[in-house]
């Protein structure tokens, strides 16, 4: 039914985000992995999402972004795996993790997923190995809160740039700049990843 949903991030919880759009604020359930790839409160955001419609629930699921979400769908093919479930496996580690986990068939590291156990993880190993549907054109690139260069994120968004733009310049720009490091403090670094990004997006 909704494909995505853009609007202002109003709150962000454990698996929960508050997003308004047009005067609507909407409850939406996201694993914490999915989170901590999003921007902090009080800025525009693109959510793609999946809804769950029954006779008794109304759920609304969001994603940071397209091969997110079809993780998510991938997991619901796993016998035993719902939605709320789902969500779960997915907060407890990046799904790259996840995804490198299931195809190196490593059945031993499924187990240790709080709530999956050994039956599931056959389960999950059985139904998905080699079978993750992915976009392979769709490129993300990720920068921590954490991240060493996060003040750099901030100031360029907050100059009117978009995010997800700002990111994969510095994800880009920092891996390519990394020889040249040696020896800098992190504020010369912070400023040579600025001037760069300035100089490729004016």
């Amino acid at each position: 039914m909704f494909n995505s949903i853009t609007g202002t991030i109003t709150g962000k919880f454990p698996k929960q985000l508050f997003l308004e759009n047009n005067g609507i604020e909407w409850d939406i359930n996201i694993p914490d992995s999915n989170l901590d790839l999003l921007p902090p409160v009080g800025t525009e955001a693109k959510i793609f999402t999946w809804m769950q419609h029954t006779d008794t629930v109304f759920a609304l699921f969001g994603f940071a972004n397209e091969n997110e979400r079809s993780f998510f769908l991938d997991l619901l093919k796993v016998d035993g795996v719902g939605p709320k479930g789902a969500v779960k496996i997915m907060s407890s580690a990046p799904s790259s993790t996840l995804m490198d986990t299931l195809e190196s068939g490593d059945v031993a590291l499924l187990e240790k997923i709080p709530g999956v156990g050994k039956k599931t993880a056959g389960k999950m190993m059985l139904a998905l190995k080699g079978k993750l549907t992915l976009h392979e054109d769709l490129q993300t690139f990720t920068v921590p809160k954490s991240s060493a260069f996060s003040d750099v994120i901030s100031s360029l968004v907050s100059m009117g740039y978009d995010r997800k733009t700002v990111e994969q310049k510095v994800a880009e720009l920092s891996a390519k700049l990394e020889p040249d490091f040696n020896g800098k403090s992190q504020k010369e670094k912070e400023d040579m990843i600025f001037r760069k990004i300035i100089v490729e997006l004016a």
